[in-house]
């Protein structure tokens, strides 16, 4: 007997990552332990491993409009993640279809580097981010350098947030990974001021795909009726969980394990 389903349904446009240790393979497991059902849609595919992405090419816009599309005349999507998106107009495909969706949430993670440092996104994808998605982000997830590199004219972390939140997002959680610091220091805003700042345990390794895990299981969350700080919170926690179960399979970065809570007890134990 067939039953609907109340599992939410979160549409993650993403690259695709063979060492699946970023993108819609992190979409997917970060959204599985949230109790969501993620609905990937390829942006780009990407030649990687665990040190660098070493190429990508995007996938054509009128395929993303198209993938789209198929599964939202089919399944209840209620919330939307962005990541990599790889292009200019695949920029354009996504606004084309996340304006038929105001209600919906989004969260936004503004992938411009690879881990290694290469460039994935330009400056007319990002002018267009700014423009385009921006005003229709309910969450954006930037790293450090990210921030800064999308308020290059803000002299601070606090002022590049205010910038972004002046682009038309509604909330900004900077992550601080990058920034030196005894501990990784995240903070949230919105309603144009700090709303919270969140210390965590600094981690002793470089972890492969952290960023999209905590974008992809902030939107589960918010599928699942949070509201964004408190989402934001219970998304860094989970995130951390992931990393502190990390393995390293490859020769570079670190893999979160973001099944963690189905290993056995003796596993989990660090």
């Amino acid at each position: 007997m067939n039953q609907q389903s109340d599992m939410p349904v979160v549409m993650c446009f993403s690259g695709l990552d063979s060492t699946g240790g970023a993108g819609l393979q992190a979409d997917i497991e970060a959204l599985a332990s949230v109790g969501c059902h993620c609905a990937p849609v390829i942006t780009a595919v990407t030649i990687q491993d665990t040190q660098n992405v070493k190429g990508y090419s995007p996938v054509d816009a009128t395929l993303i409009i198209e993938q789209a599309r198929a599964v939202l005349e089919d399944m209840p999507v209620v919330a939307f993640k962005i990541g990599m998106l790889g292009s200019l107009e695949n920029v354009e495909a996504v606004h084309s279809v996340l304006m038929d969706y105001p209600e919906a949430p989004v969260v936004l993670d503004p992938i411009l580097l690879a881990g290694g440092g290469n460039v994935l996104a330009d400056d007319d994808v990002v002018d267009a981010m700014i423009t385009l998605l921006f005003p229709l982000t309910t969450v954006l997830t930037p790293n450090s350098h990210e921030a800064r590199a999308l308020a290059s004219e803000a002299d601070s972390l606090d002022a590049c947030a205010q910038e972004l939140l002046e682009d038309g997002c509604e909330y900004v959680l900077i992550t601080g990974t990058h920034e030196r610091t005894d501990q990784v220091v995240n903070t949230l805003y919105g309603n144009r001021r700090q709303l919270q700042s969140y210390s965590w345990e600094r981690l002793p390794h470089n972890y492969h795909g952290s960023g999209c895990t905590l974008a992809a299981a902030l939107a589960g969350l918010l599928a699942q009726g949070l509201e964004p700080p408190a989402a934001a919170h219970e998304a860094q926690q989970y995130t951390w969980e992931a990393l502190n179960h990390g393995y390293r399979l490859g020769m570079g970065q670190y893999l979160p394990s973001r099944l963690y809570w189905a290993q056995s007890d003796e596993d989990n134990q660090t």
